[in-house]
């Protein structure tokens, strides 16, 4: 771990043929080596040239889509769609097509794609050029959020390096997008891409179909991308030696709460919660649940259980026991409420109502009558908004009834714990005033 940017990583599984440093990592490697971001001749030193010839061939025999396939990789951005179905569905459009790397990164406990840009830029657009290359793209926008300027100045000066050393065959663009939840929702790219607000937008059509600029788009989550430049390199069996056979691959994990050492691990792709935490340096005491998934993901009960949590965008929470887990829940589902694009009735109304309904249970005030509204009310959510976030809301709510719902009875019978007035232990951020947002 580096104490001047709390990120640390784990060991993946070494291979001869590829780069490993001590530690054997794979998309950070050689990081621990220099504590500091590599330049691109560091990093063509470190990996070896991009293999832009296993990416051509478009609509042939697609070599690069092939080995992504095989290697079973799934987007990182919390999705978990299969890459290589992405990259063949962009790859037969009509037209040239158009590569997005989404460096948003909304998820307010997450700063797994922070960290990667910032350490390991040149391997995400290796990533993004070699995808674009696949897919008969002739342009590649890079998003990241406003908030992050100094970043975007890094990216755009790597950006203009590999431009000035000839080294991609289509041009990188770096754009900095409004920082909202949605922001980071492959269909708000497109929008403001085309001109628009950061703001998410009704499908059909998806993107693959018909997005920037109405061409075939691919859009990947920049860590996605970067194991995507590795098994160009290495292959789709490298790739596999570590994590499982339904779960191939490692993947980087922002963890926080009460663990000794916080920050941002890569481990085997579907390892067990317990086995995240361990590379944090274990909980610090007593847990009483564990977030896994960010706020759109769900609460897990202790004991923790030994298998991989389903969903996820790289993000686990440890809660320490005696924290208010429904006053948690209560301040993540309020800056939801808040950060909805209010497009669409649960967003404007349902997400809303089922954050006052929290506020109220996390306060004591709500009886019985108000809980069996809550629950009716999370009934109707999923399915039914433009996007997904409604659904990530309702989510996030329905695992903190089930899960602290020995809670649930006191707050409503006895009144509000004395943990309920505590300092919150989610990162949940400030909301600005409706008239202070910005979506363009």
């Amino acid at each position: 771990m580096n104490s001047d940017t709390g990120t640390g990583t784990v060991l993946a599984g070494d291979h001869a043929a590829a780069p490993c440093g001590p530690y054997g990592e794979r998309l950070l490697h050689g990081w621990y080596d220099t504590g500091r971001t590599a330049d691109l001749t560091e990093h063509l030193g470190r990996y070896g040239p991009v293999p832009l010839s296993s990416a051509r061939s478009r609509g042939a025999a697609m070599p690069l889509v092939r080995a992504v396939e095989e290697a079973g990789l799934t987007g990182r951005g919390g999705g978990g769609f299969p890459t290589g179905r992405k990259l063949r569905s962009v790859a037969g459009g009509k037209g040239p097509a158009v590569v997005v790397a989404n460096g948003m990164e909304s998820e307010p406990a997450s700063h797994k794609d922070e960290v990667l840009l910032s350490l390991a830029p040149h391997l995400v657009l290796d990533g993004a050029v070699l995808a674009a290359v696949a897919v008969g793209a002739n342009v590649v926008h890079l998003c990241v959020p406003r908030t992050r300027a100094t970043q975007a100045d890094q990216l755009t000066a790597a950006v203009a390096e590999r431009r000035r050393a000839r080294l991609d065959p289509v041009p990188v663009k770096v754009h900095t997008l409004p920082h909202h939840f949605v922001s980071s929702e492959e269909t708000s790219l497109v929008s403001w891409l085309n001109g628009g607000d950061a703001r998410p937008l009704a499908t059909p059509p998806r993107p693959f179909e018909k997005g920037v600029g109405k061409r075939p788009t691919l859009i990947g989550n920049v860590e996605t991308l970067a194991h995507l430049a590795l098994i160009a390199r290495y292959g789709s069996a490298w790739f596999r030696e570590s994590g499982s056979p339904r779960a191939p691959g490692t993947t980087l994990v922002t963890v926080s709460g009460a663990v000794a050492h916080p920050g941002v691990y890569e481990i085997p792709a579907g390892s067990p919660v317990p086995t995240a935490l361990s590379r944090a340096g274990g909980p610090l005491g007593r847990l009483g649940a564990v977030l896994a998934g960010g706020f759109f993901g769900s609460w897990l009960p202790v004991p923790l259980s030994t298998t991989a949590p389903e969903r996820g965008a790289g993000v686990l929470v440890a809660l320490p026991e005696g924290t208010c887990g429904l006053a948690e829940t209560a301040a993540a589902l309020e800056y939801l409420a808040a950060q909805s694009a209010r497009q669409c009735g649960p967003c404007r109304f349902g997400l809303p109502a089922v954050a006052e309904d929290f506020a109220a249970l996390a306060r004591g005030t709500a009886d019985a009558r108000r809980i069996d509204r809550l629950h009716h009310r999370l009934g109707l959510l999923p399915g039914r908004g433009a996007c997904s976030h409604p659904d990530g809301g309702a989510r996030l709510a329905a695992s903190a009834l089930r899960v602290f719902a020995d809670d649930v009875h006191r707050h409503v019978h006895a009144g509000p714990c004395r943990a309920a007035y505590a300092p919150l232990v989610l990162p949940v951020p400030a909301a600005r005033p409706p008239e202070e947002e910005e979506w363009r």
